[in-house]
């Protein structure tokens, strides 16, 4: 994949501050919009706009059918099956979807949700107020210093109790890969379901939801180039049809009486209301871009990019590197000694680099790691190694204006 090509199908990377061309490096919160993306948009809305379902004219049956074409070809995506795939406004909304629909009505005292610290916000809040509303038992996988899980940990934490493993894919925060689909294989042992948070893997690697043998994956749009207020949420067949409603209303009914309702089959009994259909329509669209570039390559480029700056930014001396060494994905966040990483981030955009700084949502984290927020880069199929050149001479130059408070 040539990353300079790429790049140049994003309007927004074409913009200039006093000269200098935007590095935009915080990807792990929301990614940029290819052009393709941003037309489609315009596209649907000029071409296509009408409720879907609910009208006979073909205005409307137009857009349905390209409403369910999206869902097939994401749902393809990460190998799941169109009736799997419910449209969400993004991962924080699929998380609590399972809490509610299916935790709330399920667990009790003596159950156990099993999770970790280093776990992004939305997917460890929804399992405390499902603990507190239900007296199930919140556990945690042990993380190794530089806060990975490693499956020896996972096989240790995991009892006959055990009903529901929660876990990230990759981390927001280090750039690490939890083993996913071991996890899986120690639940299912014990007949403990897992749901992943998907947010920061579907972006950026392949994702086969039947090889990992998972029953539940949430993922955000925003965050694989697509508009911001769409998402997914993948779940086993049998699983969806067992569930009860999340949200009630209209489209999702089957039949209604004054005091009774019975729901349509999965997905639709999952969404209640007029949809997002142009962020859907739209979500497909930057799935065929990811697709076009592939993958593998998509993967492979994050990967190097991340372990280049990770290698690059612990050569200074005053830099503190958070997580392991080795394979990431291109997520690195670090310190810069004596400075807070939100002046550091206002020096770096001072020199239009755009960096993330924070607990990234992630506070039980940082606590395991000692640092209350870092710095964080966040590389994607547009950055390139001169992004990284930039970065490092951003921290450089923080360094050299900052001396005074460093010394």
């Amino acid at each position: 994949m040539n990353a300079l090509s790429i790049k140049a199908r994003f309007p927004i990377l074409q913009e200039t501050v006093d000269g200098r061309p935007l590095v935009y490096l915080d990807s792990a919160a929301s990614s940029q919009k290819p052009d393709a993306v941003v037309e489609a948009m315009r596209d649907y809305y000029v071409h296509d706009n009408a409720n879907v379902y609910r009208g006979v004219y073909r205005l409307a049956a137009r857009s349905t059918e390209r409403y369910e074409a999206a869902r097939a070809r994401v749902a393809a995506f990460i190998g799941a099956l169109p009736e799997e795939l419910i449209f969400t406004r993004g991962s924080t909304e699929s998380l609590n979807l399972v809490a509610w629909a299916w935790a709330r009505q399920r667990l009790g005292p003596g159950d156990e949700i099993l999770t970790t610290v280093a776990e992004h916000h939305s997917n460890l809040v929804p399992w405390q107020e499902v603990s507190r509303a239900t007296g199930a038992e919140l556990r945690f996988i042990d993380l190794t210093p530089e806060g990975e899980i490693t499956e020896a940990a996972v096989k240790a934490a995991i009892t006959p109790r055990t009903r529901l493993v929660a876990v990230h894919h990759a981390s927001n925060v280090l750039g690490t890969l939890a083993p996913v689909k071991a996890i899986a294989a120690a639940a299912h042992r014990v007949g403990a379901l897992v749901i992943v948070d998907g947010a920061q893997s579907v972006p950026h690697m392949a994702v086969d939801v039947k090889d990992l043998d998972v029953d539940f994956l949430a993922f955000s749009g925003h965050k694989m180039l697509g508009p911001m207020g769409i998402g997914g949420l993948y779940g086993k067949t049998a699983l969806l049809r067992e569930m009860g409603p999340f949200h009630t209303g209209g489209e999702m009914i089957s039949h209604v009486d004054p005091t009774a309702s019975t729901f349509k089959e999965p997905p639709q009994k999952f969404e209640a209301g007029t949809p997002n259909v142009a962020g859907a329509i739209v979500l497909a669209e930057a799935v065929g871009f990811l697709e076009e570039i592939g993958m593998s390559e998509i993967e492979a480029h994050d990967r190097a990019l991340g372990e280049m700056a990770a290698e690059r930014l612990r050569e200074i001396p005053e830099v503190e590197v958070y997580g392991p060494r080795g394979p990431r994905t291109g997520v690195v966040s670090f310190n810069l000694e004596g400075l807070h990483p939100h002046d550091l981030a206002t020096s770096l955009d001072s020199e239009n680099i755009a960096v993330r700084a924070g607990h990234h949502c992630c506070q039980p984290l940082m606590h395991h790691l000692g640092a209350p927020s870092t710095a964080r880069a966040s590389f994607y199929l547009y950055n390139t190694e001169e992004d990284v050149d930039r970065l490092v001479e951003g921290v450089l130059a923080a360094r050299e204006f900052f001396g005074h408070v460093l010394r």
